[in-house]
């Protein structure tokens, strides 16, 4: 049932022997903290906490944040009077993501296949680039990392290795590695999966965890060690797929396919508990303005429009239509959206926040035009959405608003 420690190393280096892929994730450092930063320098070098919606909780922090013992999560009345040297300021995440724009223009610079993760990580398949850069994988993610740097000013880590599975667990270790840049060759593969708790290794759950150390499993190499019999069993193709990745085995190669997003969620909590109506329309069409500027950013429409409602007393309520036209029109939307609160609406219960989301998506160019529907007025609505898009792209945020917004919301 377990696999020697000769075999799996024999295994390591006939892989690397095969084809020498290289992999890098490239993370950015406490990205939003990196961001406020950026436009405000005067923040550098300070425990700073980026806030989410209306100062709720953290979900960033600079090192000097971490240091005086503020954890991810932390809710801010918790913290509220017992910090007050740190900084605390509200998540802007249209900010984040036009910087975030920017470093991924730097790393599709350097090599034509980027694949984006996250807002803050991309894998970058390196192989062969030395023969182009004429400097080893290391100096080249040196390189890499100090373009981010000069150019964007946002300090990032960058891991290497030969799968993803690897690069991921590298580019944790470059974190607290001096040059930011840690690399694992295949002969370190054992030895860092040995001192790897088996939490983490990416894509293991509380759940998978759990069914691990159940069997005595509390490392990545004790992982690795069972037979792929006993994998296929107990986890399934992925658990196995896992395995082969943290052997060195490229089975999830970089791709810089556009994957759209299982969903779009905009909400927040409201100014004040209300039961005012207008009131809650005027949230929701906040909502459904930024949703529908961020579907058409990723050049698709949606077929499922949700509205969520949450009380005073965190009940919530929810309210979901299929459409059989897909859209990215807030008019549209809102139209539809207003319907569902009419429904929903109850005038003697205080609502604290509100939220739209938008799923079942698909791209613009797949989007087949009905015999039925009224084209020319989808055509219309098509070209008043990219002149909204325009105009905010020229004169800033929420130039645009639709219905009776206003910034009290």
């Amino acid at each position: 049932m377990l696999e020697k420690f000769e075999e799996l190393q024999n295994r390591i280096d006939n892989t690397a022997m095969v084809k020498k892929n290289i992999i890098a994730l490239v993370d950015c450092d406490s990205f939003f903290v990196s961001c406020e930063q950026k436009v405000n320098p005067e923040l550098k070098n300070k425990p700073v906490c980026v806030m989410s919606g209306r100062g709720q909780c953290v979900i960033s922090r600079s090192k000097e944040a971490k240091a005086l013992g503020i954890r991810m999560g932390m809710p801010y009345f918790q913290i509220e009077g017992k910090m007050k040297e740190a900084i605390y300021i509200n998540a802007s995440h249209d900010l984040y993501g036009k910087i975030s724009k920017e470093v991924m223009a730097v790393l599709k610079r350097f090599s034509p296949k980027v694949e984006i993760y996250s807002i803050d990580e991309a894998f970058v398949d390196l192989t062969g680039l030395e023969r182009l850069y004429k400097k080893n994988y290391l100096e080249i993610a040196q390189m890499i990392r100090q373009a981010i740097k000069d150019e964007v000013d946002i300090p990032v880590s960058i891991g290497l290795s030969s799968s993803k599975s690897l690069a991921k667990l590298a580019s944790d270790k470059a974190k607290t590695n001096g040059d930011g840049v840690f690399l694992i060759g295949s002969r370190k593969i054992i030895p860092v999966l040995e001192n790897t708790g088996i939490d983490e290794i990416w894509g293991i759950g509380k759940n998978l965890s759990a069914l691990l150390r159940k069997n005595g499993i509390l490392t990545a190499y004790e992982l690795v060690r069972q037979s792929d019999i006993w994998i296929n069993k107990q986890i399934g193709i992925r658990g196995l797929e896992m395995k082969h990745e943290l052997l060195g085995e490229m089975v999830s190669p970089v791709s810089d396919d556009i994957k759209l997003p299982k969903s779009i969620q905009q909400t927040s909590a409201m100014a004040k508990f209300t039961s005012d109506k207008d009131y809650i329309k005027n949230s929701l069409n906040y909502h459904i303005h930024r949703a529908c500027v961020r579907l058409r950013k990723i050049n698709a429409k949606c077929h499922g429009i949700g509205i969520m409602l949450r009380t005073k007393d965190f009940k919530v309520f929810y309210d979901k239509r299929i459409l059989n036209q897909p859209t990215s029109f807030e008019l549209e939307i809102s139209d539809i959206v207003f319907e569902m609160l009419d429904y929903l609406y109850n005038p003697s219960i205080l609502y604290r926040s509100t939220g739209i989301i938008l799923d079942t998506f698909v791209q613009n160019s797949e989007a087949q035009l009905s015999l039925f529907a009224d084209n020319e007025a989808i055509e219309k609505k098509d070209k008043l959405s990219k002149c909204f898009d325009k105009l905010e792209e020229k004169f800033g945020k929420n130039i645009i608003q639709t219905g009776f917004i206003t910034k009290d919301i």
